[in-house]
């Protein structure tokens, strides 16, 4: 009947599945939609030929689904019947589900795919509705359209069950006029039911008739349609840098959003502003890229122009681009101001409907204050402004409420996926853990994304190969992140890579808020997650406000709910590094964060544990980042303090490394740049804070440690004593402080010989220190310990063994038998159990010490070569030398190999192995090992330390063996007069000189002087009560 009705036209039919059983489909409307206007695409042959549409039922919401892809078809479309279409769902859907249910139960296929597109409050169908309204009012489309209802009801039920119950169950009008109908457009109702909206009797019948009608005159305003519609898309403009990025995938959500809200039409009372923000390279650009060509599909009235905010000549040059294609009188003037001519013309509503892009609105002094270009933006109530921007305070400014800003964050996994893999080969990304790791290491951010996607095509390499080299070293790490790569979709003359493009965002910072940049150069040494405020430099509370409010802005920071403290992105780091790097800054700034956090990283007790240990990663990271550079050394007391961290923690293995890095400058022999480092630091705090400020305590304690190590005792002691007068005065005679003071200066006075004095205030520090910190307390503990390792030295070895077993059964009830400070107690006590010439008990308590240490600490832990150093001692005592020589030989090279050459630890092996070699007759031998233990020993600790005088003992000692009696007595003396200038005269090592000499004498025939000597050394240790 339709071709006679109209001749000329060309009649295509799509027919397709439409039931809810039997062989329902699967297939959604969306799916369908395109089958259909792809099919009038490949077969409508003219390009100019006219369109007409008749939508039967399920038939409207296909054509209404999906218009942009195809849009020629829809400029090209003079008219649009729809008989009893749903576009509003229908009453009749939750019946129709009741249909598919029962005939479900009585064995037919069913399916409710179509159903779910019926419902009413279906969203996804209602947007798509929505949207098909929009196109089909806009100016530049004005869609004509013709909307038929069913006026009779349907009975839905009767192909299954009897008509009796049918009846009952279902009768009714499936598509009430409020949803077979679109508001604004022709409607009428057709005398039909539903199902017979697309069934005629013949040319006569009054529902064919109006049908017709309808379709002819679509027909016949077709070129008026058609001419109309060409002008108006004449006056639409497009500007925009770039093409269609085909790479983009994912951020649905976002452009959900945005489409939603910043089409001039959304707001027909203002000109709106919308803000896109992030961090740099997260992918704002490309969403605006987007946004822009959807915009102009699901809008082709809306004109599109694209303003890069760059600098201020970008900016014009774009501006000027807009008004020649506006054809604004004037535009090409010399000394014209373009961009007042362009905002003037945009301003106007007869030029239509626009969508305005400020791509790169960053730099705040070129928006607002030098050049300001905001004076230069339009305003029409036709018109809206998107801005991309990693400036959230710049954001606010431009568009006012947060609900106007839309964050942009890195991508989610599957979308981080997708964008990877583009231009990729399967094969280079089919290890899936390897993917996974490196999208985490990149943070999902899609500019470093792109960036490795690219290097990987040009190279041919695996995701697992790049994580490789992302992971060989932070070199190589900040060298990818540098590298360019070509990406059309970016402006020309721009460099792409990461660490370039925050390297914009650092120089706005730095020119704006130098407090700011500081911040941002600080943090980029310390761990990413959780950096507490208190760690960064002081300033003015308002600036420090501000200078962490513009890091936030420029989402290079993030703060953690509810806390001082913050998150830097990890990338961020690499690059900011990367940029220190290459101005030449890293190792002053490496410098000022290791000072920084020398200053108030707290002694760490238990009061301040909260506090150290939030400090704790980010010094760990700092000191981690400095290895293999040449950035400046840590300050021994800071890593010293970390080294007690660790050891709170139970991590000794930590805890160890750290106390030996601490310990360097001296085992290097650096005494005198220690002992000046440590005077400075004493100075400068009595300066700052006065003299007794606890921070100036600390300073004395740790140079009169520095006296102590390089044997100037009497120096150190009269420091000690300074300090703990002090500390008594500031803190009180029982802070732990103080203790700790009392401890020292008792170790110091033991190193000097004045074991009654260090014995009386060993006693009064650990009565002290269970008083107040308990009996089961690590300082307790420790008390005890010197305390009998005084007794020890006086010979009260039976008081010493019952302390020592008293510490040992305390720590195996406080820690446990494998505890180091167990083990430490275990090994004190086999000492005092040698001392005394128990050497079987001696021998079985170090080999169990051994033998737990290797199992906690590892074969190669200091202290584990410390219990093997003195199992081989008491093997020797025991005369067994071949065993003592074997182990000391296994010790000296594990050392050698753990701590270096130099280290003290390892002399004490060669001087403990000269000593068995010289026990089993082998003199030559004992000699050459003395002799390079008292070199390097006067190399690292200096002429006059103790443990050189040992050594010169030592030496003299297997020199008298051979028979060089003078060379021995020569080195007698000299090592007698070095032991009463720095030990003293009545310390237990000058009498053992003095003995030694009268020895050396005598075996010279020299008996008047020997006896006197004798006589002497006798005479001094009844003085001291050591006879």
């Amino acid at each position: 009947m339709l071709p006679a009705a109209l001749p000329e036209a060309c009649i295509f039919t799509y027919d397709w599945n439409a039931n809810y059983f039997e062989d329902a489909p699967v297939q959604t409307l969306l799916g369908h939609a395109d089958m259909l206007l792809g099919l009038v695409s490949e077969g409508r042959g003219s390009q100019t030929r006219p369109i007409i549409f008749v939508a039967s039922c399920f038939g409207g919401l296909i054509l209404a689904e999906e218009g942009s892809p195809y849009r020629h078809i829809l400029l090209s479309t003079v008219g649009v019947v729809f008989l009893a279409t749903p576009f509003h769902g229908s009453d009749a859907a939750q019946q129709a589900r009741w249909q598919v249910l029962v005939a479900g139960i009585m064995g037919e296929q069913a399916s409710d795919q179509l159903i779910q597109d019926l419902e009413q409050k279906h969203d996804f169908v209602r947007q798509r509705i929505q949207k098909f309204t929009e196109i089909a009012n806009a100016e530049a489309v004005r869609l004509p359209l013709y909307c038929f209802f069913e006026i009779r009801k349907t009975e839905m039920l009767r192909r299954i069950l009897s008509r009796r119950w049918a009846k009952r169950l279902v009768t009714g009008v499936t598509h009430k006029i409020s949803s077979a109908c679109l508001h604004g457009f022709p409607r009428q109702g057709l005398d039909a039911t539903h199902s017979g909206m697309n069934k005629f009797v013949g040319p006569e019948c009054p529902n064919f008739k109006l049908v017709k009608d309808a379709i002819r005159k679509f027909a016949g305003e077709a070129p008026a349609v058609l001419t109309r519609r060409k002008n108006s898309l004449d006056e639409r403009h497009w500007i925009v840098p770039f093409g269609r990025n085909k790479g983009f995938v994912g951020r649905e959500e976002i452009l959900r959003d945005l489409l939603g809200r910043i089409h001039p039409s959304a707001d027909k009372d203002d000109c709106q502003r919308t803000a896109i923000e992030g961090l740099g390279g997260v992918g704002k650009t490309q969403v605006a890229l987007e946004v822009a060509f959807r915009v102009s599909n699901e809008h082709p009235d809306c004109s599109v122009f694209w303003v890069p905010a760059v600098d201020v000549t970008s900016f014009e040059n774009a501006y000027r681009a807009i008004g020649q294609q506006l054809k604004v009188p004037g535009i090409d003037e010399e000394k014209v101001d373009v961009k007042a001519l362009v905002k003037t013309a945009l301003s106007r509503e007869s030029t239509g409907s626009w969508l305005l892009i400020i791509d790169n609105a960053d730099d705040r002094k070129l928006l607002f204050s030098d050049t300001a270009l905001t004076d230069y933006l339009p305003f029409s109530r036709k018109g809206s402004i998107l801005f991309t921007t990693r400036n959230h305070e710049v954001a606010v400014k431009l568009v006012g409420p947060e609900s106007h800003i839309i964050p942009v964050e890195e991508m989610s996994r599957d979308e981080a996926f997708e964008l990877l893999q583009k231009g990729l080969k399967g094969d280079q990304v089919r290890d899936t853990a390897s993917t996974v790791a490196l999208l985490e290491f990149l943070a999902n951010l899609p500019l470093a994304i792109r960036q490795a996607s690219a290097y990987m095509a040009e190279k041919q390499i695996s995701t697992t190969q790049y994580l490789g080299l992302c992971k060989s070293s932070d070199e190589d790490m900040i060298e990818l992140l540098g590298r360019d790569f070509e990406d059309r979709h970016r402006y020309q003359g721009t460099q792409n890579p990461v660490a370039t493009t925050w390297l914009i965002s650092f120089r706005h910072i730095s020119d704006h808020d130098p407090l700011a940049a500081d911040y941002l150069r600080f943090m980029c040494f310390l761990a990413g997650k959780d950096i507490p405020q208190s760690l960064l430099p002081p300033a003015g509370r308002l600036r420090t406000v501000d200078a962490i409010g513009t890091l936030k802005a420029y989402a290079f920071i993030s703060q953690r709910k509810e806390s001082d403290t913050y998150d830097i992105h990890r990338l961020v780091q690499i690059s900011m590094l990367r940029w220190l790097a290459q101005k030449g800054e890293r190792k002053e700034w490496t410098a000022k964060v290791l000072q920084r956090l020398d200053n108030v990283f707290p002694s760490p007790d238990h009061g301040n544990r909260e506090v150290w240990m939030s400090y704790l990663p980010h010094t760990q990271h700092v000191l981690e980042l400095r290895e293999g550079t040449d950035d400046e050394e840590a300050p021994p007391g800071l890593l010293s303090k970390v080294g007690g961290s660790f050891y709170n923690l139970g991590k000794y293995k930590e805890a160890e490394q750290m106390h030996r890095q601490a310990l360097q400058l001296r085992e290097k022999g650096k005494y005198e740049e220690a002992e000046q480092m440590h005077r400075q630091a004493l100075q400068l705090r009595e300066k700052v804070l006065g003299k007794e400020h606890p921070y100036t305590l600390t300073s004395m304690n740790n140079l009169a440690l520095v006296l102590g190590s390089q044997g100037k005792y009497e120096e150190a002691e009269q420091m000690y004593r300074q300090t703990l007068q002090l500390r008594k005065k500031v803190l009180g005679k029982e802070h732990p402080y103080t203790l700790t003071s009392m401890n020292n200066l008792a170790v110091v006075l033991r190193s000097q010989g004045k074991y009654e004095e260090a014995e009386q205030m060993h006693r009064q520090a650990l009565q002290l220190r269970k008083k107040v910190l308990g009996k089961e307390h690590p300082d307790t503990f420790i008390s005890m310990n010197d305390l009998a390792l005084i007794l020890d030295s006086q010979g009260k070895y039976e008081e010493a063994e019952q302390m020592h077993r008293q510490a040992l059964q305390l720590c195996e009830k406080m820690s446990g038998k494998e505890h180091p400070y167990t083990l430490t107690s275990m090994n004190n006590l086999a000492l005092v159990l040698g001392s005394q010439g128990k050497y079987e008990e001696a021998e079985q308590m170090y080999r169990q010490t051994l033998q737990l240490r290797e199992k906690v600490l590892g074969k190669e832990h200091p202290y584990t070569l410390t219990s093997m150093n003195n199992l081989a001692v008491v093997l020797r005592s025991q005369g067994k030398y071949k065993e003592a020589e074997q182990m000391h030989r296994q010790t000296l090279q594990l050392r050698e190999k753990v701590l270096g050459k130099e280290h003290p630890d390892k002399l004490t092996s060669i001087n403990d192995l000269a000593l068995v070699l010289d026990s089993q007759g082998k003199y030559e031998e004992a000699e050459q090992m003395h002799r390079q233990t008292l070199q390097l020993r006067e190399k690292v600790s200096g002429k006059e330390h103790p443990y050189t005088l040992t050594s010169m003992n030592n030496l003299a000692l297997v020199l008298r063996s051979q028979g060089k009696y003078k060379e021995a007595e020569q080195m007698h003396r000299q090592t007698l007069q070095l032991r009463e200038k720095v030990l003293g005269k009545e310390h237990p090592h000058t009498l053992i000189s003095m003995n030694n000499l009268a020895l050396v004498l005598r075996s010279q025939g020299k008996y008047e002087e020997a006896e006197q000597m004798h006589r002497q050394t006798q005479m001094r240790r009844q003085v001291l009560g050591l006879s």
